[in-house]
């Protein structure tokens, strides 16, 4: 979890911004998956998280109020080690630039976050949304946001597997059904969060 002593000014941050951010790019690109044509997840760490945080901060320039705010809202996607498991956390955003085209889409793909899980060779792994009651899928207009935010849960004894074997990200959904293998630099930098948890 990230907390104020983390959080760096504006004017510190522009200190280091453009050093850093070669650095956040290329950990950012190991960390994206684009399933099927229209859907990208983006997994994040407190490294990915942290990045997030300053740029807002940057951008928007609100003061302490603000870092507050920032840390509230970001500190979730944050993964931890639970008891028996690890998070892994994603970003899913459904990207489509023509206007009359998204909104078709994101009528037909209401109820997606109940159709995103991680394929093991022996496990399937089931996506949750961070907040149950941060409504992304409206009922009374029967609607899918474009953004969610995602976690998994990965048993313990099921890391080595996860870690060494093919493992997919699928998607399952009546009207958007494709999977991706999860690429090795992926799985590389999971390894690393996971090491960052014990």
């Amino acid at each position: 979890m990230l907390t104020r002593a983390d959080i760096l000014s504006v004017q510190e941050f522009e200190k280091i911004r453009s050093s850093k951010q070669k650095e956040i790019l290329q950990l950012k690109e190991d960390r994206r998956v684009t399933v099927g044509p229209d859907i990208t997840f983006y997994f994040e760490n407190i490294q990915t998280i942290w990045w997030q945080i300053q740029e807002m901060l940057r951008i928007e320039n609100g003061g302490d109020e603000q870092i507050t705010d920032e840390l509230s809202a970001y500190n979730p996607l944050i993964p931890v080690k639970r008891e028996k498991s690890y998070e892994i956390s994603a970003t899913m955003m459904i990207e489509i630039n023509d206007p009359a085209r998204r909104k078709v889409v994101l009528n037909q793909l209401f109820g997606i976050d109940q159709h995103i899980m991680f394929e093991l060779q022996n496990a399937t792994i089931p996506a949750v949304g961070i907040d149950p009651y941060d409504e992304r899928n409206r009922v009374e207009d029967h609607k899918t946001s474009a953004v969610h935010f995602l976690k998994w849960l990965v048993p313990a004894d099921n890391i080595g597997a996860f870690l060494s074997e093919d493992a997919y990200l699928t998607i399952n959904h009546p009207y958007y059904s494709f999977k991706s293998n999860l690429p090795l630099p992926l799985k590389e930098s999971f390894k690393a969060d996971f090491e960052v948890m014990n």
